[in-house]
């Protein structure tokens, strides 16, 4: 079977309706559009969220009280078993962790993990850790800090 010998599944594909094309075509004059009105101009039809001139429900729930959304911090995450993969040991910055491709930014903050297993020392400069990633590190004789 070669590519130009595919074919869609039978009835799956369906011509596009071909609007506008006389009287007799079923879709002719207005195009299937009725007469006047909004929806049968130009650029006609309601913005989302427009509920025919009722209070649209995003203005009609309330909006107090605060929202920790702003303030959260976003790290980028690094698992411990993807650290022993590109590292043969020793000290590991968050430069290092970019260039290794294991971050996408050097400038934001980077959170180690402990998903995986270590086998070897590792001294970890990075800006946060979770509890359990810092027992797997120092157990094997490595360190964290915490900048």
């Amino acid at each position: 079977m070669n590519l130009h010998e595919l074919s869609p599944v039978p009835g799956s594909r369906h011509a596009a309706k071909r609007l506008g094309q006389g009287i007799g075509s079923g879709t002719g004059k207005t195009s299937g559009k009725g007469h006047k009105g909004h929806k049968s101009r130009t650029g006609g039809g309601v913005r989302p969220g427009f509920e025919g001139g009722q209070m649209p429900l995003v203005r009609r729930v309330p909006k107090r009280g605060f929202n920790n959304a702003r303030f959260v911090k976003e790290y980028q995450v690094v698992n411990l078993g993807s650290l022993s993969s590109k590292f043969e040991g020793g000290e590991v910055s968050v430069e290092e962790l970019y260039r290794a491709g294991l971050v996408r930014s050097p400038s934001q903050p980077v959170k180690l993990l402990a998903k995986g297993e270590v086998d070897r020392a590792f001294v970890v400069k990075v800006n946060a850790v979770s509890e359990s990633a810092r027992k797997k590190i120092e157990a094997v004789g490595g360190k964290v800090e915490v900048i």
